[in-house]
């Protein structure tokens, strides 16, 4: 949850200085949030193709490594686990 914060406190500190010089973002939210997605994205790509011509499995991978990276960790079920 920190990270969250910190990186909202980051974006905040950020508007605020566009504010200041005059202008404005340089992408609407939408499409700054599809390009971050695609950065994620991006980054997989490789590892990917490294494993899939290595002739490893690759779905273990992406279902594992690249889903926490790409989502993050997921949140537990509390009831699940008690």
């Amino acid at each position: 949850m920190k990270i969250y914060l910190l990186s909202l406190g980051a974006g905040l500190l950020v508007g605020v200085v566009y504010n200041l010089l005059g202008v404005r973002s340089p992408a609407p939210p939408v499409v700054a949030l599809v390009g971050l997605f695609g950065m994620l994205l991006g980054e997989q790509m490789l590892p990917i193709a490294k494993r899939a011509f290595a002739g490893q499995d690759v779905t273990s991978f992406v279902k594992t490594g690249c889903a926490e990276h790409v989502l993050g960790p997921m949140p537990h079920n509390r009831e699940k686990d008690s």
